[in-house]
Parts: structure tokens; sequence; C-alpha cells
């Protein structure tokens, strides 16, 4: 009985197309390249936008395969819920989005099953964590604010009877992520505009404003350009003062 070849890849959900690295190994083993792109597609096309992972199996005599495909990732179904090209660069200057606590409760049982979590509440915890390192916001929290209102029961009722959130509850979410980002903003700018206290100015910056100059005469003061040079003393004023008659 052949072994069977196993060749795991990462597709495009129902947009997986045949690459060189597929081409060399399905070549050799004459297996039709189109048949199983076909297939591929077909089993991934309600994951469309979605990166997914695809196992195929295959045995070299026959000429047989099959195809099993896995979960999205957490990201991917993150992004996929809430049309996210990509999540934020910099979480803590700028948020990618704000998200209803429902969503989050959504993804967590559609993953629920992959995540090996003893219980949803669980699984929520685990996809608001994810939710934070894509720079998502949470009922307008950062994820940490969350999980703690998680613990203490907050979304029991929601987490046991799940529903969608209503579009009135979206709109206003989406009107803080605007207010919140402009805060971040000029927080950061302010942070960078204050220079710090005791900072010396850099060399070649012009005196500040006010600042005393030299005493005239003082020893080691260079005179200022252009300026006149000090008059020279009275004639004979060097000499000592004579002393007085008796």
């Amino acid at each position: 009985m052949a072994k069977t070849e196993v060749i795991e890849m990462i597709i495009d959900g129902g947009k997986a197309t045949p690459n060189a690295a597929i081409s060399q190994k399905l070549g050799p083993m004459k297996i039709p390249i189109p048949k199983v792109m076909e297939e591929i597609n077909k089993k991934t096309s309600e994951f469309k936008g979605m990166k997914i992972p695809v196992k195929l199996n295959i045995n070299p005599e026959t000429k047989e395969f099959t195809i099993d495909v896995g979960s999205p990732s957490v990201t991917e179904l993150i992004k996929k819920e809430i049309n996210l090209e990509k999540g934020s660069g910099t979480p803590n200057k700028v948020k990618a989005a704000n998200i209803p606590i429902e969503q989050v409760i959504k993804i967590a049982k559609m993953k629920h099953d992959a995540l090996l979590s003893r219980n949803l509440k669980t699984s929520v915890k685990q996809i608001v964590g994810s939710c934070g390192s894509l720079g998502i916001l949470i009922e307008s929290k950062e994820s940490h604010d969350i999980n703690i209102a998680i613990d203490k029961g907050t979304y029991d009722t929601l987490i046991n009877n799940p529903q969608e959130a209503n579009k009135e509850k979206i709109a206003q979410l989406q009107t803080d992520l605007t207010r919140i980002n402009e805060e971040l903003k000029k927080a950061f700018e302010k942070v960078v505009e204050v220079p710090a206290e005791g900072a010396v100015p850099a060399e070649g910056a012009p005196a500040a404003e006010g600042a005393a100059a030299p005493a005239a005469g003082a020893k080691g003061a260079a005179p200022a350009k252009g300026a006149a040079p000090a008059a020279a003393p009275a004639k004979g004023a060097e000499k000592k003062a004579a002393p007085a008659k008796k």
C-alpha cells in the first residue's frame, strides 16, 4: 500500500491558484492540478476574503485525493467579521476599530471548538485578547478592561444568550472611535512637543529670549562683533597718587 502524500498550504478562501511549489509537488505524481484547485475552492468558498489552512492528502498510486479544510485563524475571523483590512501598526497611538461585545461573542462561538476552551466565556476572553493585539477597542474600551468586566459577569447574559448588535449601537461606537483617535493624537503630539525638564539647548541654538549678556568688561568676555574697542585710560591715570603733604 502506497504511503499517503500530505501537502499543507495556506490559501485565499475560494480563490486557490496553483503556484510553482504546488506544481512541483503534484506534477511528478500526475495529479490533475486544475481539478485539485477546483475542489479546494468549492470547499473554502464560504471563507472568501480569509486565509485558510488546507491539507491535501494524496494516494500516489490511485491518484485519489482528499481535502481537509482547517479553521481560519482568530485574526482572520475578526478582520472578516468587521471588514477590516489590517490591524493597527501602533495600537497605543491609533485604534483600528471599535466593535460591540456581541461581535466578539459571535467570533468566539465560531472558533470555540478549535480553541479547546473549557467554556464559551473563556473563548470570548481569548478573542478579546486578539482584538487588543490588532488595536481594536470593544465597547469603546481596551481589551484589558473588557476582560475584567467579563470576569465580573457583566456580559454573562449576552454570552449565554448571544444576539446581534443593533445598528444604532454600532454607529455610536464608530463615533466614539473617531473621538478616541483624536484624543490619542493630541495627547501624543503634546508629549512630543514639551521638552523634558532641564533639557540643554542643542549646540548652536540661540540663547533664550531675555538672557543676560556678559557684563561689560567682564574678564574673558569677547567684544561684540563690530563694537568699538574700549577707551584707553587717561594719560597718567595709571600713576600712583602723590602722597599728601605733611
